[in-house]
C-alpha cells in the first residue's frame, strides 16, 4: 500500500483543510478503504505490540520474540501481514531482517488507540 507524505493532503481534501487538519465530510471510497484495511491490519493485540516495539527502535525478529514472549513463527507471521499492509519494512543485515514502521503516523493510532482502553477502563 502508497504512503502518503505527511505534507501531502488527501484526496478530495482541500488546501485549507489539510493544513488545519480537518478532512471533508465524505472521503472517496478508496481512501476509506485503504483506512479500513490499515485497521484491519492492525487488529491484532500480536501486531499492535510489535508496533508499540517498533515506536521505540528497530529490531530483528529474535528481538521481538524476546521482548514479547511469542513464538518465532508467528512473530513472522504477525511482520508479514504488517509488511503487506505497508505498516513495516524489513531491511536485510547480515543474516538477519531488522524491520522498522514505514511512518510515526502508524505509532500514532496504536498509541491512541491504547491510551483510549486505559482511559475508558479507568
Amino acid at each position: 500500500m502508497p504512503t502518503a507524505s505527511p505534507d501531502a493532503a488527501l484526496p478530495g481534501q482541500s488546501e485549507h483543510e489539510h493544513a488545519t487538519g480537518t478532512l471533508t465530510p465524505a472521503q472517496p471510497v478508496a481512501t476509506l478503504t485503504e483506512a479500513g484495511e490499515l485497521l484491519r491490519a492492525l487488529a491484532a493485540p500480536v501486531r499492535i505490540a510489535i508496533v508499540l516495539q517498533l515506536r521505540d527502535a528497530e529490531r530483528c525478529v529474535h528481538e521481538l520474540v524476546d521482548a514479547l514472549d511469542v513464538a518465532q513463527p508467528l512473530i513472522s507471521q504477525h511482520l508479514r501481514v504488517l509488511k503487506t499492509a505497508g505498516i513495516v519494512r524489513g531491511e536485510r543485515r547480515g543474516r538477519e531482517v531488522v524491520y522498522r514502521l514505514v511512518d510515526d503516523h502508524l505509532a500514532h493510532i496504536v498509541v491512541d488507540a491504547v491510551a483510549h482502553v486505559k482511559e475508558e477502563g479507568a
